[in-house]
């Protein structure tokens, strides 16, 4: 995990401090490409340590609040969920009849604003996110993992579109009666 994350941030920073491309002219100004991404306003940071704040005290309210109407969530075996809506009740059902008590620690934060995409991701503003998730389930039985979520922001500063990484085994272990 630690790798992964080491070789990302080195990635990530390599892409936000690269050279800029120019054209040459002749006699006329020389026209700068924005750079593929930048870092992006801290007020993203602030966004995603509220809304992991509002999960884990069980404000399902506020914490739903942060989410676009057309909003998707992701997870990496392919499972997802669509629309506001759904993402409410999905957490609210976790959250009020599975999950006991829910802690984030060892958070690391990455705001960074994607101006060319490599393939087919959004331009925009985007959070990445690595934190230690501590649950403690109505079974009696405790999770602890470290997750990746990457979270897009539409023009509204909502979040439109979330993509976690995680592992389920420790997850299916700790729902298990």
């Amino acid at each position: 995990m630690r790798k992964n994350l080491t070789g990302m941030l080195c990635i990530l920073l390599a892409l936000s401090c690269g050279e800029k491309k120019t054209e040459p002219t002749s006699n006329t100004a020389v026209k700068e490409e924005p750079a593929q991404a930048v870092f992006a306003d801290a007020k993203f940071t602030a966004l995603g340590e509220k809304g992991i704040n509002s999960l884990s005290s069980g404000d399902l309210t506020d914490w739903n609040n942060g989410f676009a109407e057309n909003a998707v969530y992701y997870w990496n075996n392919g499972d997802s969920i669509k629309g506001k809506a759904a993402i409410n009740q999905y957490w609210t059902k976790r959250r009020k009849e599975i999950i006991d008590t829910m802690t984030f620690s060892n958070r690391i934060w990455l705001p960074i604003t994607v101006n060319k995409p490599q393939a087919n991701e959004r331009t925009g503003n985007y959070l990445l996110c690595w934190y230690r998730v501590d649950a403690t389930y109505k079974t009696g039985k405790k999770m602890g993992q470290f997750i990746h979520t990457v979270l897009h922001f539409d023009a509204n500063d909502k979040i439109d579109f979330v993509s976690q990484y995680l592992d389920r085994v420790p997850i299916n272990a700790a729902m298990a009666k």
